[in-house]
């Protein structure tokens, strides 16, 4: 059992606006963590109860050196040398991570009260013996004040709640987010609170919403562009070759080659027939984005067919004509096959998307839940690589800053390279390495951390971590951190709801925080069905089973 040197001395009351209480003295220290005794408590029981108030998991406190005042969060509480009964008094240690420091002024002295800057990291470490004070109320504002570069609020302090938290807008969206928590943890309300905070202090901005389950249109009534399959417009000649493949081809491999093979030629050879001018043709790739007549890609399958000297040879060619012509038939991918004419749309495709001009509506929220499910990871992919490739194309000086929020990222960026769509994963991949340098930024939201690419996760500079059970999701999150708050991170079984930890660039420091709360209005429509209330009383028919079979056999939501 470790044993630690008692420091005798009363804990003095931390009473709010205090200065300088003295808590402890330091024991141990290591590269990021400081292990301090805690001051006696003596058998005065009202004594531990001051002591306990002043520090506490998610406690911050400082630590002055000759050149500088260190400060960390409270991350451990033990009994270093527990005492056979109460009235002898307890002897009780701390682990403290250090997370920044304040120069001192040349020549100056103090504790760091008053007007500072905090730096992250610390060079200046504390020796052994040297003692730990409790953090003034002041303090704690100085160190979480406002930041000087643009920022916004987005709820308050859980150390004090009286004192706002905020988000450093360029630092936030520049360098990738995610929102991480369970089922139930309040992660739709934390994306609406701060793409709310962010769009109300930018009016003209960006957004690219993908929402898989229709949660987010109620909560941007008025501010957002929404997509649906009625209105959605993604003529196929968009897609690239990968994921025409998918959309066209059987899923068994020995099929799907064959098939694959005669699909290239007939799309190459469709989209330089459309292009008039001889120098442009040159250019034209399987993958270019030139539109072409469904017809004619149907014209050139049926020409390579009949070329072929066998009979039993023609089957994947039939199968390639029979699914497109079932497609272009069926209603449900009307937003993809549909119009007899061809024109190049492409302009106005970009324009409505990310939102050219804004219009009052910066965000752009596409609805997927209408989309037919075999086909989703196509459009989240089309949609993905069309941004991404804007963004690089765009002109240097004139380049358009956009975010992409991907909901229920786990589905296209599974941790596993056997599951999902691999030209989603690849472009979402590009867009979370790249994607900064052309000014598109990610962010993610899961309910499965662990589920996730920890190789894309990793590229997020900001985390906020919601409450989460699962032991593996936790540890999952911590090695993902781009920095370290281990003692924040321990409390993520215990947050309640519109509680999370925010650590990375987008905060000045590490912080537990509580989200302001949002008015019915703009809360997204996730709530779990009402059983209790649903089930007192009896469902009348009027109509309800009828209407809901409607809108299902016409695929209305």
């Amino acid at each position: 059992m470790q044993t630690v040197q008692q420091f005798n001395g009363p804990a003095a009351a931390p009473e709010k606006g205090a200065a300088s209480l003295k808590v402890g003295h330091i024991i141990s220290v290591t590269g990021a963590r400081v292990t301090a005794s805690l001051v006696s408590t003596g058998p005065d029981a009202d004594s531990a109860r001051r002591l306990n108030e002043a520090v506490q998991i998610g406690a911050l406190v400082k630590m002055p050196t000759s050149l500088s005042v260190a400060f960390g969060i409270v991350s451990t509480l033990s009994t270093g040398n527990p005492s056979p009964s109460p009235e002898f008094g307890e002897q009780w240690v701390v682990e403290i991570d250090l997370f920044g420091e304040y120069i001192l002024p040349e020549g100056g002295a103090g504790d760091g009260t008053g007007g500072f800057d905090l730096l992250r990291g610390v060079s200046h470490y504390p020796g052994l013996g040297e003692a730990i004070y409790a953090i003034s109320s002041e303090e704690l504002q100085q160190i979480f004040k406002r930041p000087r570069a643009s920022n916004v609020r987005i709820g308050t302090l859980h150390q004090d709640e009286s004192l706002p938290a905020y988000l450093v807008t360029d630092d936030l969206l520049g360098k990738h987010f995610a929102i991480l928590g369970t089922t139930g943890s309040g992660k739709s309300c934390a994306l609406a609170t701060v793409l709310h905070a962010i769009l109300g202090a930018h009016p003209f901005g960006h957004v690219v919403l993908l929402d898989p389950h229709n949660e987010y249109r109620r909560a941007f009534d008025g501010l957002a562009e929404v997509v649906t399959p009625e209105n959605l417009q993604l003529p196929y000649w968009l897609l690239n070759f990968e994921e025409m493949v998918e959309v066209l081809c059987s899923k068994d491999d020995n099929s799907r080659s064959s098939e694959s093979f005669i699909l290239k030629d007939a799309i190459q050879l469709a989209r330089r027939s459309a292009v008039e001018n001889e120098d442009e043709r040159r250019y034209i790739t399987v993958d270019t984005p030139t539109p072409y007549p469904l017809s004619a890609l149907l014209h050139n399958i049926e020409a390579a067919m009949g070329q072929l000297q066998k009979a039993e040879q023609a089957k994947p060619y039939l199968r390639l004509r029979s699914r497109i012509e079932n497609l272009r038939a069926d209603r449900r991918y009307a937003f993809m096959f549909s119009g007899l004419s061809v024109r190049d749309t492409m302009p106005d495709i970009l324009a409505r998307i990310i939102r050219v001009p804004v219009n009052g509506k910066p965000l752009t929220i596409f609805d997927l839940s209408g989309v037919p499910s075999e086909i989703v990871d196509v459009v989240v992919s089309l949609l993905c690589r069309t941004l991404f490739d804007f963004a690089v194309w765009s002109e240097r000086a004139a380049a358009l800053p956009v975010l992409l929020v991907c909901e229920e990222a786990h589905r296209y960026i599974p941790s596993d390279s056997g599951r999902g769509f691999d030209p989603t994963r690849r472009v979402i991949s590009r867009i979370a390495k790249e994607g900064r340098k052309y000014g598109l930024s990610l962010g993610l939201v899961s309910q499965r951390p662990s589920e996730l690419s920890e190789t894309i996760l990793s590229q997020c500079s900001t985390l906020f971590a919601l409450r989460m059970g699962n032991q593996k999701d936790q540890d999952f999150v911590r090695r993902a951190l781009p920095e370290s708050a281990e003692g924040m991170l321990n409390s993520l079984p215990a947050l309640r709801n519109q509680q999370a930890v925010v650590v990375g660039e987008g905060v000045v420091l590490p912080m537990r925080i509580r989200f302001d709360d949002l008015p019915e209005v703009k809360r997204p429509h996730s709530d779990t069905a009402s059983f209790s209330s649903e089930w007192q009383e009896e469902r009348s028919e009027d109509g309800f089973v009828a209407r809901t079979i409607e809108r299902w056999r016409r695929q209305i939501r």
